[in-house]
This record gives C-alpha cells, sequence and structure tokens, in this order.
C-alpha cells in the first residue's frame, strides 16, 4: 500500500517512542543543554532580547520579552500549559548562548514530534552552527528514540523559515487556512516534515555538508547542502 510516495507498513507491533530528553550534546560548533531559568535566563535574554532584537520574535507566539524574568516565565508556563522542551544553544568553544529552540507537540504514542520556536540570535543565523544545532536536535529523535517523524510548522507568511525547512530536508505537506490567531493576527500554517524513512539520507547529506572538508580556509562551503544530499 502506498501513501505518497511512503510505504505503509504493518504497526500492529507498533510500541510508543519515549518522550524527547536530549541530554548535553557537544558538536563541532555548537553545544546544546536543556533550558535551566537559573542558569539561562541573563545570558539568553541578552541573546535574543530586548528592544534590539523585536524582529526575531515576530512569528514566535509569546514575546517579545522586555526582561529576562518574562523571558524565563514565558518558557516555563509553555513547557507547564503545553509540554514544550525548551533548549538552548551555545557556541561549542565558548559557551555563550547564541538562541533557542524546543521540541513541540510530542506525542510518543505516534512517533511524531515537532521542532519549533526556534530563536537564533544574529550571530548565529545562516552558519554551520545553526545547521548542526538542527542536526543534533533531529538525531537525537530518530537515531536516539526511534520516532516515525519529525515535523517543522511556521506562519506561511514567514518565507525565511520555509526555505530553511526545504534546506534542512523537510518535505513540505501542505497549508493550514486560518489555523490559529496569534498576537491578534491570522496564522495560515505551512506543514513539512522528515519521516524515519527519509532520515538517512537527510543525516547523510548533513554528515557531509558540515564535514571539515566542506569548508574552504575562510570557511566558505565548497558544496551547498542540498548538494549533499545529492540534489542540484
Amino acid at each position: 500500500m502506498q501513501y505518497g510516495s511512503q510505504t505503509v507498513t504493518d504497526l500492529h507491533n507498533w510500541k510508543s517512542c519515549a518522550p524527547p530528553a536530549l541530554p548535553s550534546v557537544r558538536g563541532a560548533f555548537v553545544q546544546i543543554d536543556v533550558f535551566s531559568p537559573e542558569r539561562d535566563r541573563d545570558a539568553l535574554f541578552a541573546a535574543i532580547g530586548g528592544a534590539g532584537n523585536d524582529a526575531l520574535w515576530r512569528y514566535i507566539p509569546f514575546g517579545p520579552c522586555t526582561s529576562a524574568d518574562e523571558l524565563a516565565d514565558a518558557i516555563i508556563f509553555v513547557a507547564d500549559a503545553q509540554n514544550w522542551r525548551m533548549h538552548i544553544i551555545r557556541a561549542a568553544e565558548t559557551g555563550e548562548i547564541l538562541g533557542m529552540a524546543s521540541y513541540m507537540r510530542i506525542r510518543p504514542e505516534a512517533g511524531s514530534v515537532e521542532i519549533g520556536c526556534i530563536v537564533f540570535s544574529g550571530a548565529l543565523q545562516r552558519t554551520p552552527a545553526a545547521s548542526e544545532a538542527m542536526y543534533l536536535m533531529a538525531r537525537h529523535i530518530f537515531d536516539d528514540l526511534g520516532y516515525r517523524r519529525y515535523e517543522w510548522k511556521c506562519n506561511d507568511d514567514n518565507a525565511a523559515s520555509k526555505s530553511a525547512a526545504a534546506r534542512l530536508g523537510f518535505k513540505f505537506e501542505g497549508v493550514f487556512r486560518q489555523d490559529m490567531v496569534v498576537k491578534g493576527e491570522n496564522r495560515d500554517t505551512a506543514w513539512f516534515s522528515i519521516l524515519d524513512s527519509e532520515w538517512p539520507e537527510v543525516k547523510a547529506g548533513l554528515n557531509a555538508w558540515l564535514a571539515p572538508e566542506n569548508f574552504d580556509a575562510d570557511g566558505r562551503q565548497r558544496r551547498s547542502l542540498r548538494q549533499c544530499r545529492g540534489g542540484a
């Protein structure tokens, strides 16, 4: 039986996955840790908070926040109310906090989880470190926990987010029209996903792109991520 391009297998023996529980993990460029309000609130706010960073929060369901305490309280609230699991992204060498991302819509019984609430500082945006952070969080879901589906959802007006999803290997699934009201505005939601059967190709492409030999002495990529996945 086929559903789109994916073969549907017998799932009578399917067992629920464990919830995401990414430990502190370090890559070549970043270290990812579970958000700790006491430890991280001030440095996280310095990286992505304040009036100078208001544009980063355009498509985030909360914020912009005016203080470190307000930001920490907002993260604690969505963790308690919606079971979001927020992580911070640090520079591997210095420990400087550069941004955050969360596991959301966690459905262990279906083997499905979303990556979202992604807020990257200017220092993290459009860097190998940003791609590595997304790779490390996806790897935990598929390789450590055996999930079947990894989701990316965003406001359909958010061209940058949609481009990032496609670049990272997520496949576009469609748009839910008039899906939400967020910050007093309509939100049409664009849906993307990576399935477990697609992950090996996505993972291989990310590994090839992140390899040191893919960058020249000035840090410029030799091949794009799409080319490393075998695309044009």
